[in-house]
């Protein structure tokens, strides 16, 4: 996701935490995750490790009355993604109330569940954007990846959305198993007649994070494909647009995460959690707030979670004396965590971190694993509920 607005954010503010309060501005993004569940099996995906746990989600009135809070706070972008949202029976009357309360709706999708009526009774409801991921280009490899025989389906539900007068935008997550096809992804978005591509780059959070050595691409395996995305951007021009990234591991300074902690983007998990950054779920002493028993006002603007790293007086240096602090607002609190151990610590992706050994050593370690034969490296995880279950210990 990419915020739509990066012109000011509470790290702008300073002072106290309770002028933070008091200045905060409105979200303007909800990402509604209606379920874990998927009958995909992407090594790389974002949701928690320990899915499984989570076994009551939030009633179809339940996230109505979500809806009509942050609509009522300002809120004008819906994403509803999962899991695949697509299993939840009651999308459609989702996405229908939605669009009665003035959202602008998009559906983040990898197509499966979904035939060309659906796509067609969305687009009566009023769904405003439809965004179908891809695994790889060839089928077998995006099979493998998926861990289920979907590449031929996803391939008519590009084509079904299209013919429904949507915009064709097609997502690629971008690793080491699939970097190299670089040419062969945008030559089958070229085919598809896409208008926008996507090639998102894995973040390492969450399945990513436990299958970052096999993940995580290589130096040369992304000068390359930068330099395939950027001919194809300019062979494009005006037909397609092609959004790439480099993976923040190889860059010298962090992302703007989120546009700023609980400054753009509010999260609300099936179960009703609510989370000011995707992966906050990932930190200790979090109380994470929920839906069913605070207002996502009170959420929003008084949850101590909220508003834990809004403003500069949580930093420490070089974060704190650092002048372009307001630029990425030291970076991801949660890679901080995952890396460091301490949230408040600058992003090791920076280069003025004390710590950025620690991603110039994933790096390597990444490296090493590539080079090892194919009988002796470590197999992918797949996320499903049996490997949930096994790794928190269910």
């Amino acid at each position: 996701m990419t915020g739509s607005d990066q012109n000011k954010a509470p790290g702008s503010i300073g002072g106290s935490i309770g002028s933070v309060r008091d200045q905060v501005r409105q979200p303007l993004w909800l990402l509604a995750e209606l379920t874990y569940a998927c009958p995909l099996q992407c090594p790389y995906c974002s949701n928690p490790m320990d899915f499984a746990n989570v076994k009551k989600e939030l009633t179809t009135e339940e996230w109505l009355d979500v809806f009509r809070q942050a609509r009522a706070m300002g809120a004008t972008q819906l994403g509803l993604s999962g899991g695949e949202p697509l299993t939840r029976p009651d999308l459609v009357e989702l996405v229908r109330e939605a669009r009665k309360m003035g959202f602008y709706t998009n559906l983040i999708t990898s197509g499966v569940g979904m035939d060309a009526s659906k796509v067609a009774e969305l687009k009566e409801a009023g769904l405003d954007h439809i965004q179908v991921s891809f695994q790889a280009s060839s089928e077998d490899l995006n099979n493998l990846i998926a861990g289920t025989d979907a590449f031929k389906h996803k391939i008519e539900m590009a084509k079904a959305v299209k013919a429904n007068g949507y915009p064709m935008v097609l997502c690629f997550v971008t690793h080491r198993q699939n970097i190299g096809q670089m040419d062969e992804i945008l030559d089958l978005a070229i085919n598809l007649e896409a208008d926008y591509v996507e090639l998102a780059t894995t973040q390492y959070y969450g399945w990513a994070m436990h299958n970052r050595d096999q993940l995580l691409p290589l130096k040369e395996q992304l000068e390359e494909a930068e330099a395939v995305a950027h001919r194809y951007q300019e062979e494009q021009k005006g037909k397609m647009k092609i959004y790439y990234v480099v993976p923040d591991y190889y860059e010298d300074r962090p992302k703007a995460c989120m546009n700023g902690w609980g400054n753009v983007f509010l999260t609300v998990t099936p179960d009703g959690t609510a989370l000011p950054c995707h992966a906050a779920r990932e930190l200790p002493g979090m109380t994470l707030p929920n839906v069913k028993d605070m207002s996502v006002e009170e959420i929003w603007h008084g949850s101590d979670d909220f508003n834990k790293f809004r403003g500069f007086e949580w930093m420490s240096e070089p974060c704190r004396s650092c002048d372009e602090k307001e630029k990425d607002f030291g970076g991801c609190r949660c890679q901080a965590y995952m890396l460091t151990g301490d949230a408040t610590n600058t992003d090791p992706v920076c280069s003025k971190s004390p710590n950025r050994h620690l991603v110039d050593e994933a790096i390597a370690k990444g490296r090493l694993e590539s080079e090892k034969p194919v009988d002796e490296a470590k197999p992918l995880v797949f996320r499903n509920p049996k490997n949930s279950k096994l790794i928190s210990g269910l």
